[in-house]
């Protein structure tokens, strides 16, 4: 596969996500959001965080700006982290979400180095790309020059064994169950070394 082929493969995937920014939440708002999700009153949440009752109070209704020792004492009371209090739940994720993809029923991407499969495809607004690959080159000569982009990847062997060229380490070989992380857009390709074509799971991250 051409440096090309699998960079594009990848940027087709992280453009088809809908990544869009969340604007930050009033701190009053969302702490009172927070209290009430719990079902707490103010004298409760109070305690929950050491504060005083009239202190809570003016934070939620905006009557003051609370110090730092403040906020981590309330993200500590509500058992959040203090970025979260300024962080909206996202109500337009879709939660629980599941896509199961049978044997052989990936979207196929063949090439002349690799044979790709999409899974999970049918899923869109994906944080990750998983893909199964059947590992066809058997040496560095086949690549058009390194495959490079950008988020990190994972790479799992599944049946034979491989070998691993990065940029910037030597070559590592590796068999059923060994696995890599690294740096995307550190130039890599994979060849297999065994008598059979490899089988490896690539799961590349869009974000």
């Amino acid at each position: 596969m051409s440096t090309q082929d699998q960079t594009s493969l990848i940027r087709i995937a992280r453009d088809s996500g809908d990544h869009t920014e969340v604007e930050p939440l009033d701190l009053g708002a969302r702490v009172r959001e927070l209290r009430k999700a719990r079902k707490w009153t103010l004298e409760q949440a109070a305690t929950q965080a050491g504060l005083a009752r009239s202190t809570l109070s003016k934070i939620e209704n905006g009557q003051m700006s609370p110090t730092y020792d403040a906020l981590k004492k309330l993200a500590t009371g509500l058992e959040i982290s203090v970025p979260q209090l300024f962080t909206p739940p996202q109500r337009d994720q879709v939660i629980g979400r599941m896509a199961v993809t049978r044997m052989g029923e990936g979207s196929a991407h063949p090439t002349t180095t690799y044979e790709h499969e999409l899974l999970a495809d049918t899923l869109t607004k994906k944080q990750m790309l998983p893909y199964r690959a059947r590992v066809r080159a058997r040496s560095m000569d086949e690549f058009d020059g390194w495959v490079r982009h950008d988020g990190e990847e994972f790479l799992y062997v599944l049946t034979g064994v491989v070998r691993l060229y990065t940029e910037f380490y030597e070559p590592v070989e590796m068999r059923r169950g060994d696995s890599a992380y690294y740096d995307g857009s550190m130039g890599h390709n994979v060849i297999s070394v065994s008598d059979e074509d490899a089988m490896i799971l690539w799961v590349t991250s869009l974000t």
